[in-house]
């Protein structure tokens, strides 16, 4: 399966704290590390690790950061259309606590740069999907209508932007929109849900449900000892979006993007090296999904 993932690319600076400290106070960092990431990045890598043939079109700077997060992503098997720019590749600073929670500090660099015009006419018509990350919705909005006039699905997680930024031209393209519980309040309370045929709202390490017309479907996800929930989002997204390409339930759909999810959950950086036997293994322990 042949998937465009759009949006950031940027480099994750991981830093693992024993708490996260109040104001005037002081947290003490365990651990450390450095590598890509980015959610349309994240979502490729987990899809290369699931047999897929991903391609990633963001933007970088021409610096040091950029050169790193382009050669890591062919590593790991994500093709690559990544705009040059004359801003800073975006860095982003994780903070983890001991509980697997996540804080962010960024600056957006570069990751805003490409323009849909980047993205080869050709190369979206012989793709099998388009997922968009957060992004400019303007840039956003412009793929999704290529990709429909093209017959080409489309996926959106918006991300933590959704309710600060417009992105209602991009949902009226979208087959599946992806948000997490407070991002669903949002685009619940704007009417946005009506417009997009299929709405998966992630639950954290609660699982997940999927909204379809007049049918809901829920997975209570996997009992895990979460490492880091950073790019766990991402990665339940690939497993989604594999699992509903083959013809699988919604139900079991959602039971193999909760194991993805959780499997992200268990490993440290943002982005995960998934494989199908690790899923299965996880699918089959005896959590079963529920129809309400």
């Amino acid at each position: 399966m042949r998937v465009i993932c759009a949006g950031h690319v940027n480099w994750d600076v991981t830093l693992r704290v024993d708490h996260f400290p109040k104001p005037d106070g002081e947290g003490r960092i365990t651990d450390q590390s450095q590598s890509s990431g980015g959610s349309a990045s994240n979502v490729a890598v987990a899809l290369a690790g699931l047999e897929a043939d991903p391609v990633v079109l963001g933007s970088v700077g021409r610096d040091d950061h950029g050169t790193m997060a382009r050669r890591e992503l062919t590593a790991t098997g994500v093709e690559t259309l990544l705009v040059e720019s004359d801003q800073p590749t975006a860095v982003k600073y994780l903070i983890v606590d001991g509980n697997g929670d996540v804080a962010v500090l960024g600056n957006d660099g570069a990751n805003e740069a490409f323009c849909a015009s980047d993205l080869p006419a050709e190369t979206l018509a012989e793709a099998d999907h388009l997922h968009l990350t957060g992004q400019d919705p303007g840039t956003a909005a412009t793929l999704a209508r290529d990709a429909a006039s093209a017959d080409v699905p489309v996926s959106f997680d918006p991300g933590r932007r959704l309710p600060f930024r417009d992105y209602s031209a991009v949902l009226s393209h979208a087959d599946i929109l992806f948000c997490n519980d407070r991002e669903a309040d949002h685009a619940r309370d704007r009417g946005l849900f009506e417009t997009v045929s299929t709405v998966v709202v992630k639950h954290g390490d609660c699982g997940a449900t999927a909204h379809m017309d007049d049918r809901t479907v829920t997975n209570a996800g996997y009992p895990i000892e979460p490492v880091d929930t950073a790019g766990a989002g991402d990665a339940f997204a690939a497993g989604y979006l594999l699992a509903d390409a083959r013809g699988t339930d919604p139900e079991g759909a959602l039971a193999v993007a909760n194991a993805c999810g959780a499997l992200a959950a268990q490993s440290t950086g943002a982005q995960t090296a998934l494989d199908w036997e690790s899923v299965w293994d996880l699918v089959d322990s005896g959590q079963s999904p529920e129809t309400v």
